[in-house]
Parts: C-alpha cells; structure tokens; sequence
C-alpha cells in the first residue's frame, strides 16, 4: 500500500507559500524604499508573472517526457535561490530585471510540478488535497505576521534575508519530497489539443487569466495601498494574514462544500465576491472595519476558487497530459492574468489612482464570472 508522505508534501506548501508571504506584500515596499517609481515597481514584480507565461510549460512539457517530476521540483529551488541572492548586490533597475527573470523563470516551475506531485500521491483520494494545501497558507499566514514584526524594527532592507532563508527552506524540502510510484494512468489521455477544444476547458482557463488580472494589483499594490492610509507594517501583515485564515477556513470546508455544490456554482459565487471585494479595497480601505470584510472574502477569491479551478484541471487533463495542464492552469492564470494585472496596476496607480485601478480589477472579476455563467458547462454533475 502507498504510504503518502503527508508532511514531507506539506512542508514544501509551508515554505513555498511562505515566501510569498514575505516576498508579496513586503518587496514592493522594499523597491519603493530604493526610489523606484509605481511604473518601475509594476514592472519588476510583474517579472514574476511574465516568466509564469512560458516557464511551466516548458517545465511540464520536460516533465511530462521524462516522467519524473522530483529532480526538476529540486533544481528549480537551488536556482531560484541563486537568482534570489543577486538582490543583495543589486539596486539599479536593469540589474534588478535580469535578477528578478531568472528568480521568476525556475521559482515558477515547482509548483505545478508539485501539485501534479500531490495529487498521484492521494490517488483516489483527491478530496484530501486541501489538507495538504492548508499548509501552504499556514505558511503563507506565519511569514507575512513574522516578516511585518520584523520590519516595523528593521530597514525595507531587511526582506531580503528573510526571504532568502525561506527559499533555502525550500530547496531543502524539495530534497526530502519523494517521487510517486509509477502507474498505468501515465500512459492514457487524450491528446491535450483535443482536451483544449472542450467549451467548458476553455471557459475556465479564460475565466482563471480574468481573476488572476483582478489581483494584479492587489498583489503588487495592497501593501503600498495600505502604508498610504497610514496602516503600521505589523497592520499590513495582519491583515493579509486575515484574508489567509479565512483561506484556511474555506480549504478545511471544501470536500464538504464540493460535495453540495458544483464545481460551476463555486466558482461563480468565487468571482461575485471578487467583483465586491475589490470595489471596497478601492474605495473603503480607510476604515479597518471594510477592510477586514475584504479580506474575510480572500476565503472565496483565492480558497475556494483555487481549489475548485484546480480539481476541474486535475480531472479535464487525465494521464500523462495532467503536468501541461497544471503547467497551462498556471501560465494562462497566474502568468498570463498576473502579468496584465501588474502591468496594467502600474500605469493606472499614478495615472487614475488606487480607486480606479481597483475598480478596474472588480471589472476584471466580472468579466470571468459572466465566463463561467455563460460557458462553462458540464455535461453531468461534478463535484471537486
């Protein structure tokens, strides 16, 4: 019987997800620290996305050929800490460019590979995957309370060695993270173009790039948006963890939640509260009370979304095909999406400011959840 290495899996979540938590709300802050403009800063941390559009298809395509996930997952870890370190030496913006590509190209192949990962280990068990996942937000929760302690008592700078020591955390959990044991599956599926021309496959992978732009800016922004509004750095870092617990919440939910409603019904729900959430962080952060509501609804915009858009990939992509689609899952959303989101909060955050440039966002969310309703069609009732 398969043992599942429950939290060798979780570990890696843990820090992975950490150093979002340290890296997302905090570098911004960092760059703007070094005079960089909302242009230049949009520009930099949209790096991240941009490399997220041709990285993990290129990753899973390796992948999917070698058939052996593992080694990649590692080599991804060791050079995204070697293209993290250069941040020490460099502060002028094509050096920072080169750095934060090549941080971005490996960093943004472990993931979808890791995902693919966790599923083969739960085999029929998929359901359980948020207990797996909800590690990644812990991590996620830990980092950004931690890291905002921090940096209230220590220079913009100090990110830097704090997000340098969670990625060595991961290179060290990707040495410890085992590969599946091969089965028949890999052999079977369909060809992936003949997966694309479903309606319903292509309505979600439309509707993932429209959320993915809607939180464009508050990714590179959120953190900036709140220091303008007079918000302490250990504010900032609580309430981005808020909106994570209540991600928690949603993840411990979802095999019950799955289970009542369609994988449609969820996600349409997730892009409503998309729509509404960022209409408020545009035009009510200044009262903390809008702002905790906002990111109470994290658990629907991220959370439940993630977990029902992902389950939908994981079973419209069967056999050999699942890296690629886990790879185009994570190109076309965070990649694609992302990169508009963060380029377009660049410009629109010094030319129509932050109420507009959210605004924005919440028609981004509409957009995809008139994609969903309209679209994304199953022919039998499916559950997560």
């Amino acid at each position: 019987m398969h043992a599942l290495p429950y939290w060798r899996l979780s570990g890696y979540y843990f820090f992975y997800f950490a150093f979002i938590g340290a890296f997302s709300p905090y570098f911004g802050l960092y760059l703007q620290s070094l005079g960089f403009s909302a242009w230049d800063i949009g520009l930099l941390m949209s790096q991240m996305q941009l490399m997220r559009l041709f990285g993990p298809n290129l990753w899973g395509w390796l992948a999917d050929r070698c058939r052996r996930r593992v080694p990649i997952v590692r080599l991804a870890g060791v050079l995204s800490l070697g293209g993290f370190t250069a941040f020490f030496w460099l502060e002028r913006l094509p050096g920072l460019l080169v750095a934060m590509a090549i941080l971005a190209f490996f960093w943004s192949a472990a993931l979808p590979l890791v995902e693919t990962l966790t599923f083969d280990h739960l085999r029929e068990q998929p359901a359980s995957y948020s207990r797996i996942r909800v590690w990644g937000s812990i991590g996620f929760i830990v980092a950004v309370l931690a890291a905002g302690a921090y940096l209230d008592l220590a220079p913009p700078a100090g990110v830097l060695a704090v997000c340098w020591a969670i990625l060595a955390g991961i290179v060290v959990l990707g040495l410890l993270v085992p590969e599946p044991p091969l089965t028949a599956h890999r052999d079977e599926g369909p060809p992936i173009a003949d997966i694309l021309r479903q309606p319903r496959v292509r309505a979600l992978l439309a509707a993932c790039f429209a959320m993915s732009a809607a939180h464009g800016a508050l990714y590179v922004f959120y953190s900036i948006h709140l220091d303008a509004n007079g918000y302490s750095k250990t504010e900032v870092g609580a309430l981005w963890s808020l909106g994570v617990l209540a991600e928690i919440g949603v993840f411990l939910a979802m095999a019950r939640i799955s289970r009542r409603y369609s994988r449609r019904a969820i996600l349409a729900a997730c892009f409503a509260a998309a729509v509404v959430r960022f209409l408020f962080i545009g035009w009510g952060i200044g009262s903390m009370a809008v702002a905790v509501f906002a990111q109470l609804l994290h658990g629907l915009t991220f959370g439940a979304y993630h977990a029902a858009a992902i389950a939908a990939v994981n079973r419209w992509f069967p056999g050999r095909a699942q890296g690629r689609g886990q790879a185009l899952y994570s190109s076309l959303s965070f990649g694609a999406g992302g990169l508009l989101g963060g380029v377009f909060s660049g410009w629109a955050w010094d030319a129509i400011g932050a109420g507009w440039t959210y605004t924005w966002s919440a028609v981004f969310a509409l957009v995809g959840g008139g994609l969903v309703l309209v679209w994304f069609r199953e022919p039998s009732p499916e559950r997560a």
